[in-house]
């Protein structure tokens, strides 16, 4: 954090960040293989590339690369992969006064192989993303009451999110809540304190037990959601785009996207909401069924690169029209 007379510290103050995001930042460590190893078995991969990841500094990246003036409060270990993360924020234009460093836990890292059909199995440790706290929130108290809009998910302790979103709610900010990965028992507070709710088909089926196989079954799935307290729900359905229901809507309004050829779809859904709240805290004047139409393309353009963030696109790379 920037000590007080650090004139980087006072800039950071002067202009506050519109979009914040409380979450989690991993490092992925990734193997490539023909196929997926058995019990006990030692394979060749082809290849290994360390990313960065963690969907809350997933969807931070995605809103600074479309302009948003963005700080991540987060916590990673006192190690080489926290230092290059906080560097990786750094690199993006993303404010790193609230990014802490633990030397309680290691940074949080997913270990990823992936076979030839695109398969994969993986394993997470959270590690310093668990021990981000109430202390921590306290700290960022000033930016989160000055933001636009703030973001939260469930990689980090889910009190902490709950606890976040509270903090926000209670100074007018909007609330874009990302409930992922989906806890079958989900404190109700959580949809009460939503703006907006935003979770994919399988978190929708853990979240109201319904099955959900296409936007018809996604509409049922957000009614039930939208009943539970929130303003409006959108539920992703991928390569189908997305629906959305709000307090005001009697039905459901699927809002499809344009067919591409996905060549890596790790972290699209992470690309939609980063977008998403990019526009929540810029162009509040669009409908939110504007918002959700760009915010497909740009994910549809994330999946047409390989890497989660390394496929996120830069706001000089996109169509005009989406600005």
């Amino acid at each position: 954090m920037a000590a007080s007379g650090d004139p980087c510290g006072q800039g950071q103050e002067e202009v506050a960040a519109a979009v914040v995001v409380v979450g989690s930042c991993m490092t992925d460590l990734v193997s490539l293989t023909s196929r997926l190893p058995r019990t006990g078995e030692t394979i060749h991969g082809h290849k290994f590339f360390i990313g960065f990841g963690g969907k809350g500094a997933n969807q931070c990246v995605q809103a600074a690369r479309l302009g948003a003036k963005t700080s991540m409060v987060c916590k990673v270990g006192k190690d080489s992969f926290g230092n290059d993360y906080i560097e990786n924020l750094k690199q993006n234009d993303i404010s790193t006064e609230f990014a802490y460093q633990t030397k309680d836990a290691a940074t949080g890292a997913a270990s990823i192989i992936v076979n030839n059909e695109g398969q994969n199995i993986i394993v997470i440790v959270a590690g310093a993303n668990l021990l981000l706290n109430s202390e921590d929130l306290q700290e960022a108290a000033g930016a989160i009451s000055r933001a636009k809009v703030m973001i939260c998910q469930l990689e980090i302790t889910p009190a902490v999110s709950l606890e976040a979103l509270t903090m926000a709610h209670s100074n007018g900010v909007k609330t874009l809540f990302n409930p992922a990965p989906a806890l079958s028992d989900l404190d109700p507070r959580f949809y009460a304190l939503s703006d907006v709710f935003c979770c994919n088909e399988s978190e929708a089926e853990i979240l109201t037990g319904l099955p959900v196989g296409g936007p018809e079954d996604a509409g049922k799935a957000a009614r039930t959601l939208r009943d539970r307290g929130c303003r409006a729900v959108i539920v992703t359905l991928g390569a189908e785009g997305c629906v959305l229901l709000t307090q005001a809507d009697a039905a459901p309004k699927h809002i499809p996207t344009e067919k591409v050829t996905a060549v890596d779809t790790t972290g699209a859904g992470d690309s939609f909401v980063g977008a998403l709240a990019f526009y929540l805290a810029y162009y509040p004047s669009l409908s939110l069924e504007d918002m959700l139409k760009r915010a497909n393309a740009i994910a549809s353009v994330s999946v047409q690169a390989s890497g989660t963030q390394a496929s996120y696109p830069h706001r000089k790379d996109l169509p005009l029209q989406l600005f």
